[in-house]
């Protein structure tokens, strides 16, 4: 199938490694051009050399940038438009916030969870809606989490704040729609990356168990029974982005291997 991506512009937050880079190379397997940022700029050249030589530079940019921080992201969003002429397609995303309870968390906690969480994507999609109203073909993606739906044990940020995110999603669907200006949420379950190797850790050690009874009692846990792969995160996010999903505007998708068991 093809998706329609071939000549899109895409702009993929925190992209230099798990989700995000798995979205990125559906992007540019699909035909793409694409910017990644991170903040560990090691790790972003690694990644950006690694995509460069599979699919060649001029299709794919990197660039060192903080998603919390409204200076980068206007940088990151100009420097993209110069590079390729247009933005079609955003990807907010960022690293989720620490694990914790509500007696764990500090206020201090609470205000680096907005900006990481909530604030990231009001900055990006700010800065870069300009350049999408001129796009034929513009499409804006949250990346959120499975606990919008249900609250995940020791997640309190997150369970509070993703769910923030997914309202701001279904009002720029309302609002923007009209501009012919796609918005969606894609909700991970979970999907082995870094950030489940940290959860997964910091739930054995509260329990006095070790990482891989986590991951098993977590996969026990899936209709599925298993851990997502990024890859699959990734062909569903491309999907929703893309023109082959045009008629799909305002949706939370779930990708979490049918963890979810609630009706809505």
């Amino acid at each position: 199938m093809d998706l329609g991506l071939r000549g899109k512009v895409a702009l993929v937050a925190a992209s230099s490694g798990g989700l995000g880079l798995a979205t990125a190379r559906v992007l540019l397997e699909e035909g793409a051009s694409v910017v990644i940022c991170g903040r560990d700029e090691e790790r972003l050249d690694q990644t950006l050399a690694e995509l460069q030589s599979e699919f060649g530079e001029r299709h794919v940019m990197g660039e060192s940038a903080d998603v919390a921080n409204k200076i980068d992201i206007v940088r990151l969003v100009a420097l993209t438009v110069k590079q390729f002429g247009k933005l079609d397609i955003v990807v907010t995303n960022a690293g989720g916030p620490p694990a914790g309870n509500f007696d764990t968390t500090d206020l201090d906690a609470w205000d680096r969870g907005i900006q990481l969480t909530l604030m990231s994507a009001v900055r990006l999609i700010h800065a870069a809606l300009p350049h999408l109203r001129k796009s034929d073909a513009a499409s804006i993606l949250t990346v959120t989490s499975v606990s919008v739906k249900q609250p995940v044990n020791n997640l309190l940020l997150s369970n509070a704040l993703r769910p923030a995110v997914v309202g701001l999603t279904k009002s720029l669907a309302q609002e923007l729609g009209p501009e012919g200006i796609r918005v969606n949420s894609i909700l991970p379950g979970t999907t082995h990356t870094s950030r489940i190797d940290y959860l997964m850790q910091s739930r054995a050690d509260a329990a006095g168990t070790s990482i891989d009874e986590q991951f098993a009692q977590q996969a026990a846990a899936i209709p599925l029974q298993r851990i997502g792969r990024p890859e699959e995160f990734g062909r569903v996010a491309a999907f929703l982005v893309s023109p082959a999903a045009s008629y799909v505007t305002g949706e939370s998708i779930l990708v979490d291997g049918g963890m979810y068991k609630g009706l809505m």
